[in-house]
C-alpha cells in the first residue's frame, strides 16, 4: 500500500503468471484541497507517485512549492485550469520540473492555473520530454539545459522579465497567448525553437528575441501591439515564415552574422518592417526579396484580443498557406 492507504492495484502478466511474479500496474491518485481525498497536498502526491502513475487534482487552491524530479512518465491533470490554482510558498519558482542532477523524464502537466512566486511561474531544469498544455501561467515559465519540452494551448503573461525564456534548451510551442510581459518570448545559448501558432501581444519590448547562437523558427503566428515584432542578435538565426506582424516599431530586425530566411509575412502599420544592420529595408525591395503582404491583416476584433481574419482578409491563401498568422478560422 501506498500513500494515505489507498490500495496497490496489480496485474498479472503472461510473463509474471510464469514465473509467479505480480508486478505493479500504474496507480491513479487523488488530491483535494479539503482533505476529501488521498491527499491534500500536490507534493505529497508526487512524492509517493511512482513512475507512470496519474496524479489528478481536484478545484481549489493549492498554496504550496511543488517539485517534480527523479520521475519518469508521471502525468498530473488539474480537474479544470480555471478552479485549479497553484500559489508558490517560499522560493522562487512555484512549479519545478527536473532538478540538477536529477532531471524529469516524460512528465506531462495540463488543466493548472500556476501563479508566479518570486517572478517565476515554472522553471524547467535538467529534463526530457516533458509537455505542459492548457496552463495558464502567471510569471515567467523558464527552460534550461532540457529536451525536446513542447508548451501547447497554455496562456503566459504577467512577467515583469519575459514570458518565456530558453537557455541551452530545444523547445517547441504551439498555440499559446503569450501576453503583458517585458519580452515575449526570449532564446539564448544554443537552444533551438520553434513558434508555431502563437499569438504573442502587448509585451512591451520584442514579441520574439534570439540571441547568442540560438536558432528559432517562426511559422504562422501572430505578432501584435509589442514593442518590437521578431529580433536576431549576436549568432542567431532561424526562419521567419507565414506571420503576420503589426503594431511593432520594427517588424523583423537581424544582424551581418545572422542567417534568417524571410518569406511571405503580412507586415503592416510597424515603424520599420525590416531593420538589417541597424539600417532599414525600403519597401520596395523588401517586396521583392521577402514576397510579403504589405496591408491591414483585418482582424475581427483585436481589442478584444480576437485575431481571427474576416473573410475578405489578404492573408488568405498566400504562398500555399491556407492563411497566414496564428488563427485564421472566422466562424
Amino acid at each position: 500500500m501506498r500513500g494515505y492507504g489507498a490500495p496497490v492495484m496489480f496485474a498479472v502478466a503472461a510473463f509474471g503468471a510464469m514465473c509467479g511474479a505480480r508486478p505493479v500496474t500504474a496507480a491513479t491518485w487523488h488530491v483535494a484541497a479539503d482533505g476529501s481525498a488521498q491527499f491534500q497536498s500536490i507534493q505529497k502526491a508526487i512524492d509517493a507517485a511512482r513512475d507512470g502513475d496519474t496524479i489528478l487534482i481536484r478545484a481549489g487552491r493549492y498554496v504550496e512549492d511543488v517539485t517534480v524530479h527523479s520521475k519518469a512518465r508521471l502525468k498530473i491533470i488539474g480537474e479544470d485550469r480555471e478552479r485549479v490554482v497553484i500559489a508558490g510558498l517560499n522560493r522562487v519558482g512555484t512549479l519545478h520540473i527536473g532538478k540538477w542532477p536529477y532531471g524529469a523524464t516524460d512528465v506531462e502537466i495540463s488543466g493548472l492555473t500556476i501563479q508566479q512566486h518570486g517572478g517565476l511561474g515554472v522553471g524547467i531544469f535538467n529534463g526530457e520530454r516533458i509537455v505542459l498544455k492548457d496552463l495558464r501561467v502567471n510569471g515567467q515559465v523558464f527552460g534550461q539545459e532540457v529536451r525536446d519540452v513542447r508548451i501547447e494551448h497554455c496562456d503566459v503573461g504577467g512577467s515583469e522579465t519575459t514570458g518565456l525564456a530558453f537557455a541551452d534548451s530545444d523547445a517547441t510551442l504551439t498555440d499559446n497567448t503569450i501576453h503583458d510581459n517585458d519580452h515575449g518570448v526570449s532564446v539564448g545559448g544554443t537552444s533551438t525553437v520553434h513558434l508555431e501558432r502563437n499569438v504573442v501581444t502587448r509585451n512591451l519590448f520584442e514579441a520574439v528575441l534570439a540571441a547568442d547562437n540560438a536558432q528559432v523558427t517562426l511559422l504562422q503566428n501572430t505578432l501584435a501591439n509589442n514593442g518590437g515584432g521578431v529580433a536576431f542578435q549576436d549568432n542567431a538565426g532561424g526562419r521567419v515564415e507565414g506571420n503576420i506582424i503589426t503594431g511593432a516599431k520594427v517588424g523583423i530586425a537581424w544582424g551581418a552574422q545572422s542567417e534568417v530566411t524571410i518569406a511571405r509575412n503580412g507586415l503592416y502599420d510597424n515603424g520599420v518592417d525590416y531593420l538589417v544592420g541597424g539600417k532599414a529595408v525600403v519597401a520596395t525591395e523588401a517586396i521583392k526579396a521577402f514576397a510579403g503582404v504589405y496591408a491591414s491583416p483585418m482582424f475581427v476584433a483585436p481589442e478584444r484580443g480576437d485575431y481571427r481574419l474576416k473573410e475578405d482578409s489578404p492573408m488568405w491563401n498566400v504562398g500555399g498557406f491556407a492563411y497566414l498568422g496564428a488563427v485564421g478560422v472566422v466562424e
